[in-house]
């Protein structure tokens, strides 16, 4: 399967998901976001399982893609970020969540339509396990930093983050918080990632603190 098509085919899907949700994603639906001839989807994904499922590969493949372009772990293997300072971790953190909900919120949509796909169909949950080297790092951390149960901590950071993204994206959040995009909406995320990594290193942290 040529590589272009199969990205310009599960990006229309990605597209669908986010405007239809996921009763809205059909072969034909997919085909015409594509601009392509009705029967294209359906000839490289016979079933809607397999097409589903190759969103879902493309999404985990995007997002550790974006990961890494801000210098950030995107899989078990990358090196364990720091917490020497922890300001610029957060702006780092921030950028990524907030290309998340700006110019990828059509991703971030449909990884949440997949995500509840997921509890119906486990091998999808398998596919999106890319999350997974995320509260490993955020473990290994936190531990650096001194926290005093840093496998606790770095599941309930990374399980606070992604609240942070639904909360703006689906939630109050979407009303209140600086329009996503723009240089406020990273200053605020920024903020709020830093609260929480200090909070969840603890007092023990060796973490650089802001000077007065």
């Amino acid at each position: 399967m040529p590589i272009d098509r199969l990205a310009a085919l599960t990006d229309a899907a990605i597209d669908v998901l986010a405007e239809l949700g996921m009763r809205g994603l059909t072969h034909r639906a997919v085909d015409a976001r594509a601009g392509l001839p009705q029967g294209t989807t359906s000839a490289y994904f016979r079933t809607r399982k397999t097409l589903i499922e190759a969103v879902v590969r493309r999404l985990a493949d995007l997002d550790r893609a974006d990961l890494q372009a801000g210098g950030l772990p995107a899989d078990a293997a990358s090196p364990t970020v720091t917490l020497d300072d922890i300001d610029s971790v957060a702006a780092g953190i921030a950028a990524v969540l907030d290309r998340w909900m700006s110019t990828a919120r059509n991703r971030t949509l449909a990884r949440y339509a997949c995500l509840l796909e997921a509890t119906h169909h486990p091998e999808l949950r398998t596919i999106l396990r890319h999350g997974d080297a995320s509260r490993a790092q955020a473990r290994l951390m936190l531990a650096a930093a001194g926290a005093r149960h840093p496998e606790q901590a770095g599941n309930h950071l990374v399980a606070c983050i992604d609240g942070l993204v639904f909360d703006r994206l689906a939630g109050a959040g979407a009303r209140t918080a600086p329009p996503a995009g723009t240089a406020a909406s990273r200053a605020d995320l920024a903020i709020a990632v830093a609260t929480l990594l200090r909070a969840f290193a603890g007092p023990s942290s060796n973490a650089r603190q802001p000077t007065a």
